[in-house]
């Protein structure tokens, strides 16, 4: 049998296998450039998810990946060779990587509770060593810290999690993320997909259920850690060899504040503008420093429940593979693409006052400037995934944290 025969017969039955969903009008062969080998034009005879479904079903015993797409008002059914197989992953591996983290936060919570003597200085001084194993012996008084910390990341990535495993997608246990010796103790938790979401409604389910999920446990941690919390006189100036850290401002959290203690915080000595001004400048810039004015001292439970405001902040900024870039594609496709640059530059303004964005940035840069493009195109957003993409993005401005820290002296 000539190759030819052999391209006939095999186009004829994937024909048959797409004509059962497209009323086909037209078919191309794909050239060795290009990424699919048949390329069907028409209208879909059924709604586009069960054609989608129907369609791959059939396609995977003959080793074809079917890719709708939409060409004005013709339905597009490409054929790539291939089926997708989610490759293993080892659970050993998150179950590591947590455990490790864990550790990491409970000595970073040990180190903010304690409050017990310093270690003994010799004609040595004071080792690094001795800090270490004196903080460590207090590593249970780490655990309110750790465990809200890591109850509000763990909920977040079983959020994304339980969503695609709903939604029949392959992805991984959360990976967590170490960092010792930080402010945190861990960069976070993150999990893999292992396959392309097969449409948009998928992956509005996928990427909003992490940060709704994460914010219900945030919020009453951050609440109940504020009233563990108390406030305290700040100074007028800095001496020279101190040091003060304030933490940024969202909208979730200035209200948080208000609703525990009835104020604003930090709440400044002279407010010499319009107060809304004032806290629109504060928050943005984090200017004029509040000095001489009070403020919140948290408790670590308090701040674990600002380090969740400000993760889910970071999750959703709306550019490439963040989460927030994943709502920005489902409503708008591909025109998404054109905020990317602004918010690029924005990024970079912000990482003058805190350099922290600058990693942010990298990252995208480096792994995430393409969004995730679901293997159906044709599908689009029911009401309900339009009304949760735009949930998503709300919290975005709610929660997002423009200066997330800003440390004076040294």
């Amino acid at each position: 049998m000539s190759s030819e025969v052999g391209q006939d017969l095999e186009h004829s039955r994937l024909a048959s296998l797409v004509a059962r969903v497209l009323a086909i009008r037209d078919s191309t062969l794909g050239t060795p450039k290009q990424n699919y080998r048949i390329r069907f034009r028409g209208r879909l005879l059924k709604d586009s998810v069960e054609a989608y479904d129907e369609l791959a079903a059939a396609l995977r015993p003959v080793g074809f990946t079917p890719l709708f797409r939409q060409e004005g008002e013709d339905h597009v059914v490409l054929l790539v060779q291939g089926v997708h197989e989610p490759r293993t992953s080892d659970a050993r591996v998150n179950l590591v990587l947590f455990v490790l983290t864990l550790l990491s936060v409970l000595y970073v919570g040990a180190t903010m509770s304690y409050s017990g003597p310093a270690p003994a200085s010799g004609t040595g001084g004071v080792s690094f060593l001795d800090t270490l194993l004196l903080i460590g012996r207090n590593l249970p008084a780490g655990l309110p810290f750790a465990v809200s910390l890591l109850g509000i990341l763990g909920v977040h990535e079983f959020g994304h999690y339980l969503a695609a495993r709903r939604n029949r997608t392959a992805v991984s246990l959360p990976y967590f993320i170490p960092l010792p010796l930080t402010l945190f103790g861990t960069m976070g938790a993150f999990i893999s997909m292992k396959e392309p979401p097969r449409n948009r409604r998928v992956l509005v389910d996928i990427a909003v259920a992490g940060p709704l999920a994460g914010l219900v446990v945030a919020i009453p941690v951050l609440l109940y850690g504020l009233s563990l919390s108390h406030i305290e006189p700040l100074p007028s100036s800095i001496a020279g060899g101190q040091q003060m850290m304030l933490e940024g401002n969202s909208l979730l959290y200035l209200l948080a504040k208000f609703a525990v203690f009835g104020r604003l915080l930090p709440e400044p000595m002279h407010i010499t503008v319009p107060p809304l001004l004032y806290w629109v400048r504060y928050t943005l810039l984090g200017t004029p420093l509040p000095l001489g004015g009070v403020d919140v001292m948290l408790h670590p439970v308090a701040w674990a429940g600002w380090a969740g405001l400000l993760v889910t902040g970071m999750n959703l900024i709306p550019a490439g593979q963040l989460d927030g870039g994943h709502l920005l594609y489902t409503l708008f496709g591909s025109k998404a693409n054109r905020a990317l640059p602004a918010i690029l530059i924005l990024l970079g303004l912000l990482a003058i006052a805190w350099p922290g964005w600058l990693l942010l940035l990298f990252l995208i840069l480096a792994f995430g400037r393409v969004h995730a493009e679901p293997l159906d195109q044709i599908t689009l957003l029911d009401g309900r995934r339009k009304a949760l993409a735009l949930v998503g993005l709300i919290v975005f401005v709610l929660v997002f944290t423009p200066i997330p820290l800003k440390v004076l002296g040294g």
